[in-house]
């Protein structure tokens, strides 16, 4: 089994967050890889994993990190695949980390979930692998499908919560 994902985050302290992209990836039957890299700890091995990733199957890249946020950009600076950075709350509630994601200049894009969002990086990476995967497609469908309905079951609940002056 060949991973079509890779995870990485500059430290395991951001594993805890990252996981929810593995639990996700793994929900869809997506093989992916974890890892840790730091743009600033290791550069070196940060630029062979960008560019060798696609070489080795790899389709996005999705990459945490907090405070100086740079991880997400280098790789996206080294590599031709969609990189899809997810800002770690390490400090100043994570703005910083935001900043350094979204700032990126023009010709390297790097897409950006909320802070601390790496569900929502791991479901923006299954919609791009899906535009050509029609089985990956279909289990996208059908999760975007239960959230409507957990919604739907949502509101059938609140409307049996009772208070004087609730009108529903």
């Amino acid at each position: 089994m060949k991973p079509r994902v890779s995870i990485i985050m500059g430290s395991t302290s951001d594993l805890d967050i990252m996981a929810k992209a593995a639990k996700l990836l793994d929900e869809f039957e997506v093989p992916f890889e974890m890892n840790a890299l730091s743009a600033h700890r290791t550069p070196e091995a940060v630029e062979v994993f960008a560019k060798g990733a696609k070489a080795r199957g790899i389709q996005v890249i999705i990459a945490g990190a907090g405070m100086a946020a740079h991880l997400p950009g280098v790789i996206a600076a080294t590599t031709p695949l969609p990189v899809i950075g997810v800002p770690i709350d390490a400090s100043l509630s994570g703005f910083d980390s935001i900043l350094a994601i979204l700032q990126m200049p023009p010709g390297i894009p790097v897409a950006t979930v909320a802070v601390n969002g790496a569900l929502n990086a791991a479901i923006l990476a299954v919609q791009m692998m899906a535009t050509g995967d029609k089985i990956l497609m279909q289990k996208l469908i059908e999760y975007k499908e239960d959230l409507k309905q957990k919604i739907v079951k949502a509101n059938q609940d609140i409307s049996k919560v009772k208070y004087n002056f609730k009108t529903n």
